[in-house]
């Protein structure tokens, strides 16, 4: 395999090649054959899909998230990202930025969540010195799992004034790297909804609780393989390093090379890791 050909492989997958994804039908199909997407293109560049260039059919002038209110584009990829969140098609995981979004399939999710959720998630976080959590985040995820789904806009006006919402970002933010929340809908007049994922996504939660950690990152790495084509080792490494351990990740690759089910191969000068190919079955000589 040639560097062009792998780009163009991953163009086919990704979607942009002239063939958009315009219908929810054609949206779920897409995030299901990828796994995940980011929602825009981001700096530095992550090696991953995103829902606006499958949107738009083409990696061609997509806009990021800052640039996203001045292309109509963006606003109807939106529309069609929110439905799939509405109908637990996708979910988002937390990568860091709440205005780029992280979709994930629903067939995915759990061994996302068994890789950065509770494992009691019906029990509230607490504050404290050796604590992840803030006190504001604490009573955030009191509120939302007793009012929710509740927009941000609600959030704060019923945790009182003087909280800001640099600071209730923040807090959210906390809560939902941990899988404890997540976005459920969006309203133009009160920005994002809120809701506990265990409520909103229980057979998903149940199911995320019961993988080990070792087994969810092997789906992952292997579903994330499947997406990228082929991609170094470093590559693999860099990207789920942002939800667990990196030491975790290698161990996880080479469990699968061990398995054969990941094997390695040489593009462009450089050794990458991919699915082992199926072997093809040798037909039975004719017999005379």
């Amino acid at each position: 395999m040639t560097d062009l050909e792998l780009q163009q492989l991953r163009r086919e997958k990704w979607r942009l090649d002239g063939k958009p994804i315009r219908t929810i039908e054609n949206a779920r199909s897409f995030l299901e054959d990828v796994g995940f997407c980011l929602m825009y293109p981001q700096r530095p560049p992550l090696l991953a899909p995103t829902f606006i260039g499958a949107f738009a059919g083409s990696d061609q002038h997509l806009p990021e998230w800052q640039q996203a209110f001045k292309d109509p584009r963006a606003a109807e990829a939106t529309e069609l990202m929110v439905r799939l969140l509405r109908e637990r098609t996708a979910f988002e995981a937390n990568l860091g930025d709440e205005n780029n979004g992280f979709l994930v399939a629903a067939s995915v999710f759990p061994y996302f969540y068994a890789l950065t959720g509770e494992r009691n998630p019906k029990l509230g976080p607490k504050a404290g010195s050796r604590s992840p959590y803030s006190a504001l985040a604490c009573d955030a995820f009191a509120l939302i799992q007793s009012e929710g789904p509740i927009s941000k806009q609600r959030l704060q006006e019923t945790l009182g004034g003087s909280v800001s919402l640099p600071a209730l970002d923040g807090a959210l933010g906390e809560l939902w790297s941990k899988l404890r929340i997540t976005r459920v809908d969006y309203k133009p007049q009160e920005g994002s909804v809120w809701d506990v994922v265990y409520r909103w996504a229980p057979d998903a939660v149940k199911e995320g609780v019961g993988l080990s950690v070792p087994e969810a990152l092997s789906a992952l790495v292997s579903k994330y393989l499947d997406c990228a084509i082929a991609m170094e080792q470093s590559e693999l490494e860099t990207f789920f390093g942002r939800f667990i351990a990196r030491s975790k990740v290698k161990e996880a690759i080479n469990a699968l090379l061990a398995a054969r089910e990941l094997s390695f191969i040489h593009i462009g000068g450089k050794s990458m890791l991919q699915i082992t190919p199926a072997k093809v079955a040798v037909g039975s000589a004719a017999k005379p």
